[in-house]
């Protein structure tokens, strides 16, 4: 929906020039609008995409002089409509936004307003009265906030190369982040970054600034992994209905809006799902979009035959995006500019292409990110669903982790290591922590509530907005998560992966999408790398930014640059690309070596 900046200073006035750069970087995220308030030490910005009350009226930041609140805010808050009905015997509404709400909602029920939100968001409000600053982020971390600490005082915005607009902070890498980036193909779970002087508000965090300095964190939602005993004697057909029903609340939920809705339709269970349930709901010519690309290296580079399918059996207004290998490589290189973070996903580029040609017809889509999560569609939640709660771990770092911290001694530089296996440990506690009935269950924790943040979520939100489209996350509705948690997971692990959304599936899709092999967006031309791309990696990885930075072994980079496609991580993805990757972006965002 929009991009959102600001800072709050301890003694001295806030930077408003530094905030105006940050905000001007976001222009992107809200071609639509710009807007700036400050008082003293604190100043805000907001780049404005109209979707809910195009009209002046809903434009942030958003004041309330009798009360002494301001806001800016990314996002959507799909029950805002309910909310303003239950509010408006004690508030005088001026807008029609779901921003207003949030202002009558804090003043009506204090920092609890957050627990009736229902949305994706992230929320800067400032008290005056109080003088504090909120910070909020929502439940599964849809909508990003960075957030760094300046001389005297803390700055934050939407995403991390707008926050460096503002000048003043550390671009060093930061060692943790590093071993995050490296063992889990580019994942760096909050509150780290790949820069030291950069860090994330963790998902379903509220932080409290006081104007002295004093800062506070609270985790507002923690959903149990684990069965509840008022379901115990469910069977899974009622599961499957209940499944349903969630569902449908959820796409139902995301058609607010005042602008039309489409929908990212890759031709797989979960945007198939979507569409269905979309057109259930009574709507017809629903604007669908699939992307395709040539073959490479074996691999076919389109599932057109499967989307066409969804398409027609629903009716929709579908649009096919073909991508050539000979643009590729100049398509790689806008991708990778636009990254919040580097992200070596090989269908990054595809989220860039794809919602580039669809921002030409629609502002807001719905896309099926998050089904495998939730309900245990990778190939390694299958084997964590046949062993001991004790073994996650085990199985899990087998099946995910790229490197061992001992391992990462041969590929990065003494000075670039943390001083510890930081990676490990992380997954320890997460996978060990109580609240997690077996081990599919505490795999599936951990994938929905600290790595899918940094990897799928942030990757369609980073593409999407790069193209001023908002695309909304169904399978992360918080309900539907909550309730799919509680699922037994022996019915998500079914059918190798998401069982219980394929029965469903086949009663509402056609039966050639559901029964066939896991499909991706595919974008061969990223796992087979070419020679422009080999030449491309090997002119960053040699030059002399990337040799004065110096993060890799020098052995370890001719090694790969001998064989670039002769290794691959434990998921698929190509070892040459994820380290040329890192050095390309820090390149193209100016980060001094």
């Amino acid at each position: 929906m929009c991009g959102i900046a600001g800072e709050i200073r301890w003694r001295d006035d806030a930077d408003v020039e530094a905030v105006g750069r940050i905000t001007g970087a976001l222009s992107a995220r809200g071609p639509d609008g710009d807007g700036a308030w400050h008082d003293g030490r604190v100043a805000l910005g907001h780049r404005r995409l109209r979707i809910i009350d195009l009209s002046d009226a809903g434009a942030q930041p958003m004041v309330d002089d009798e009360r002494g609140l301001v806001v800016v805010f990314n996002g959507c808050i799909y029950n805002y409509r309910e909310l303003r009905a239950e509010l408006s015997d004690g508030y005088r509404f001026r807008s029609e936004s779901d921003t207003e709400v949030i202002l009558a909602a804090y003043d009506r029920w204090g920092d609890d307003f957050v627990d009736r939100l229902v949305g994706m968001f992230a929320i800067a409000l400032f008290d005056r009265h109080r003088e504090r600053m909120l910070l909020i982020r929502d439940r599964l971390g849809i909508k990003p906030l960075y957030v760094a600490e300046v001389d005297g005082g803390v700055r934050f915005a939407s995403t991390l190369p707008a926050l460096l607009a503002g000048g003043g902070i550390d671009t060093t890498i930061d060692p943790v982040g590093l071993e995050y980036y490296l063992s889990w193909h580019s994942i760096v779970p909050a509150p780290h970054s790949i820069l030291a002087g950069v860090k994330k508000l963790p998902a379903a965090t509220i932080r409290t600034i006081d104007l002295d300095g004093r800062t506070r964190d609270r985790v507002y939602w923690h959903p149990d992994y684990d069965r509840d005993p008022a379901k115990a004697d469910w069977s899974v057909r009622d599961w499957r209905e209940a499944i349903h029903t969630s569902l449908r609340t959820a796409v139902q939920r995301r058609l607010v809006s005042d602008v039309p809705v489409g929908v990212l339709l890759s031709g797989g269970v979960d945007s198939s799902l979507i569409v269905a349930l979309m057109a259930e709901s009574g709507l017809d010519g629903i604007p669908t979009f699939s992307i395709g690309f040539d073959a490479a290296g074996g691999e076919e580079g389109d599932e057109f035959e499967y989307s066409d399918l969804v398409a027609a059996r629903f009716g929709t207004d579908h649009h096919q995006l073909h991508i050539g290998a000979a643009s590729m490589p100049s398509s790689i290189m806008l991708a990778v500019n636009a990254m919040t973070e580097p992200m070596t996903t090989p269908d990054v580029t595809a989220f860039f292409l794809l919602c580039q040609a669809v921002a030409e017809h629609v502002t807001v889509v719905q896309s099926g990110q998050g089904a495998d999560e939730v309900f245990a569609g990778y190939h390694y939640h299958q084997p964590a669903a046949r062993v001991r709660r004790s073994d996650a771990h085990r199985v899990f770092t087998r099946a995910f982790s790229e490197y061992d911290h001992e391992e990462l001694a041969q590929v990065v530089t003494a000075e670039r290591r943390p001083s510890g296996a930081v990676a490990e440990h992380l997954l320890q506690k997460h996978l060990e922590a109580p609240g997690a009935g077996t081990a599919l269950d505490a795999v599936l924790r951990l994938d929905t509530h600290t790595l899918m943040v940094d990897d799928p979520v942030k990757r369609l939100d980073s593409m999407a907005m790069a193209w001023s489209l908002e695309a909304r996350v169904p399978f992360l509705d918080q309900d539907l998560v909550q309730l799919a948690a509680q699922c037994p997971p022996e019915f998500k692990a079914d059918q190798d992966g998401k069982g219980i959304l394929k029965d469903l599936a086949r009663e509402l899709v056609p039966p050639e999408v559901v029964d066939r092999p896991k499909g991706y967006f595919p974008v061969p031309g990223v796992r087979h790398l070419d020679a422009s791309m080999v030449a491309l990696l090997t002119s960053v990885l040699t030059s002399p930014q990337a040799r004065t930075r110096g993060i890799f072994q020098t052995d370890h980079l001719e090694r790969l640059l001998a064989d670039p496609n002769g290794t691959y991580g434990p998921v698929g993805g190509n070892t040459l690309w994820q380290i040329g990757l890192l050095e390309l972006w820090l390149q193209l965002h100016h980060i001094p070596a």
